[in-house]
């Protein structure tokens, strides 16, 4: 069945082509697997709930745009009846009936790991599409500083403020001599745009939508995460071609179900620490059936992610074996007006199996992180750039700066593969169980063997997470951190000229070492590790007979490398194995945007060396230790590295980077 909606009908009909539904959420109660909604352009203000999914793949239903993005559906609406109060501040007043049984002006963003100490609220006030700042109160609307912060300083001074008066929501803005009544002037006033009430409802599609504008709550690990959009704890959704922003917190989230016991309960509770409710949580959703057969396995393609204040995609063992490819993903968090452990381009816990490919990241207060159980987790052929604060901003950021990619107290295997990595920090890996392949990265490493206890001033209380049965989301074990576990091939090192402000910012705070704020590109940071000769070869009969011996197991586990060049005083670890470090020659980098695309202008390829570059595949790889699972595909096939950022095959000497030759660097990045 095919039903039809259009926001310019008259009158609602009956979902015919020629007497179409008004509204999504007509169709949206009614069909059924197997059918597909088509939705004529125009602007939808509604929430979609969803009453139904699919039974399969080949019986899902789909919402299509009838034209690509040009069906709107947005979580605001539009206001005209502003009145002038003083100077170039507007009020109005708006019943509180009008939002239903959930306020944005009266519901403050809170939850684990949100560290904000101002009370904002998840309402939102837009100009002309473009989200103003909250303040908090009439004073500073009516006499606006500048917020050095934001990475868009100079349109922190558009505030508004929000006061309850009985009955009634009252807005004060500050527009600057703009007329509200004369431009487009929002409010967010629905939670969210495309999210279905019920859990389980499957195999759904959303093709070709613009959404945006949602007033959604912060979406940490350990409550339920709403997003504006998302599958809400089902199977086989397909977000597809959609132009997604502006959501309050989360764009779209893969993320966990409503556990009551469990929802923020650090911080409802203050008792126990994050990683033990953590914990609580997974094994609780191992227990209601978080399986591979009735959770996940979603695809997210081509979308355009972007303005959203926490994380364009969030998700918490929701998102297990999904495939999330050629999307656009920028300018998130840069209001820098929430903070907490949870912000990103993506944010994903327990990414088990999921691949992450083809992606375009960028100023973003990080680009990737991947936070617990990155188990069969691969990151392939993405561009990264531009996800640390920009020049001059004030940084506040108590997680480091920002970096391109993030992992966080995993066992792997977690495969970074033929990515380039062109921000300031490449990396913060407090984790173990990783491979780096043929990447190009400009870049530091961060936090190497930190980050992976939980600060207890007496007692020993280590961040114990879990690893899993290959494949599956089967409890294998519970497991601290040694660190290491790290495979560096084939990879281009080329440090760049570090800004003064961030070394500032890290002197500081007191960071004169290689483990936390290092700004040296390579794999220094790993000086002192064992190779993997050195650390099995304590492992006998007679040492592990003797409990006495018992230290050796909680050693650093071993680091393996080969074929990685180093450029520009990038430097590698003190056990490092053939490589090569040109002291010669000065590498340029610069990534161009035009109107084609990103491309990136470099020398690089008059200087690469060609010399015995191993060919990686996943038995060269071996297994993470902890999981005792090999770098693989999702279906347990292995992997062979002959083909590059571009699919282009490789030669059986392959060049060191993510280009099978230097000819490629002409072609267009992301488009």
């Amino acid at each position: 069945m095919i039903y039809y909606v259009s926001a310019d009908t008259v009158r609602s009909g009956s979902g015919t082509r020629e007497n179409p539904f008004q509204t999504i959420s007509e169709a949206a109660k009614i069909a059924c697997a197997g059918d597909e909604i088509i939705v004529s352009p125009g602007i939808y203000r509604e929430s979609v709930n969803p009453a139904n999914g699919g039974t399969d793949d080949a019986h899902r239903i789909i919402y299509r745009s009838e034209i690509p993005l040009a069906a709107v559906i947005t979580g605001a609406e539009e206001i005209k009846s502003w009145n002038h109060y003083k100077e170039n501040v507007w009020v109005i007043r708006i019943p509180n009936g009008i939002f239903g049984s959930y306020n944005p002006y009266t519901t403050v963003i809170a939850g684990d790991w949100y560290h904000s100490t101002d009370p904002m609220h998840t309402g939102e006030v837009y100009l002309n599409g473009k989200s103003m700042y909250e303040a908090f109160s009439l004073e500073e609307v009516m006499h606006p500083d500048i917020d050095p912060r934001s990475w868009d300083p100079a349109f922190t001074v558009y505030k508004w403020y929000t006061v309850q008066d009985r009955n009634t929501t009252l807005i004060y803005a500050n527009f600057h001599g703009a007329d509200p009544n004369q431009e487009c002037v929002e409010i967010n006033v629905r939670r969210t745009c495309f999210y279905p009430e019920q859990t389980g409802r499957n195999y759904i599609t959303l093709s070709g939508f613009t959404v945006k504008q949602a007033a959604t709550n912060w979406a940490p690990p350990t409550a339920y995460q709403e997003g504006m959009v998302g599958p809400h704890w089902s199977k086989g959704w397909i977000i597809e071609d959609c132009d997604i922003s502006d959501s309050k917190c989360s764009g779209i989230s893969l993320g966990k179900y409503l556990q009551p016991e469990n929802d923020n309960k650090w911080t409802r509770r203050f008792l126990k620490n994050g990683t033990q409710t953590e914990s609580e949580v997974i094994c609780r959703a191992v227990n209601e059936g978080w399986t591979k057969e009735r959770i996940g396995s979603h695809i997210v393609r081509r979308c355009h992610i972007h303005d959203c204040g926490q994380t364009g995609i969030v998700g918490h063992m929701g998102g297990a074996f999904s495939v999330i490819e050629d999307n656009h993903i920028h300018h998130i968090n840069n209001k820098q007006d929430l903070a907490g452990a949870e912000i990103g381009g993506i944010k994903m816990h327990a990414a088990i199996d999921v691949i992450i490919r083809r992606n375009h990241f960028h100023h973003c207060t990080r680009g990737l992180w991947l936070d617990w159980q990155a188990q069969g987790t691969r990151v392939s052929a993405n561009l990264f750039h531009d996800n640390v604060p920009p020049e001059g901003t004030k940084i506040r950021s108590g997680l480091a700066l920002g970096e391109d990619i993030f992992v966080e107290v995993s066992h792997g295997p977690t495969l970074i593969d033929n990515n380039l990595l062109l921000s300031t920090c490449a990396g913060r890996l407090s984790t173990q169980g990783l491979a780096f392949v043929h990447n190009l990265i400009a870049g530091s490493f961060t936090w190497v063997g930190e980050g992976t206890d939980n600060d207890a001033i007496e007692l020993a209380f280590s961040r114990l997470t879990p690893y899993h049965v290959p494949h599956s989301t089967k409890i294998a074990g519970f497991m601290t951190f040694l660190h290491g576990d790290a495979r560096f091939y084939n990879n281009i090192f080329i440090q760049q000229d570090t800004r003064p402000d961030l070394i500032a910012f890290a002197k500081d705070r007191n960071c004169d070492t290689l483990d936390r704020f290092n700004f040296i590109c390579g794999t220094k940071p790993y000086d002192g590790y064992p190779t993997p000769e050195e650390y099995f070869a304590k492992f006998t009969a007679e040492s592990t007979v003797d409990y006495r011996q018992g230290d050796i197991f909680y050693e650093h586990l071993p680091v393996y490398t080969g074929g990685n060049v180093y450029f520009n005083g990038a430097r590698p670890f003190d056990n490092e194995k053939n490589y090569i470090s040109d002291t010669e020659h000065k590498i340029s980098l610069h990534l161009t945007t035009e109107k084609d695309g990103c491309r990136l202008q470099t020398n690089l390829y008059d200087f690469l060396p060609e010399f015995d570059t191993p060919f990686v595949c996943t038995e060269m790889l071996g297994e993470a230790f902890e999981p005792e699972q090999k770098f693989e595909e999702p279906d347990g096939s292995p992997i062979v590295f002959c083909q590059d950022y571009f699919g282009k095959k490789r030669g059986i000497r392959p060049l060191a980077g993510p280009f099978a030759s230097g000819d490629e660097t002409e072609n267009i990045l992301f488009q």
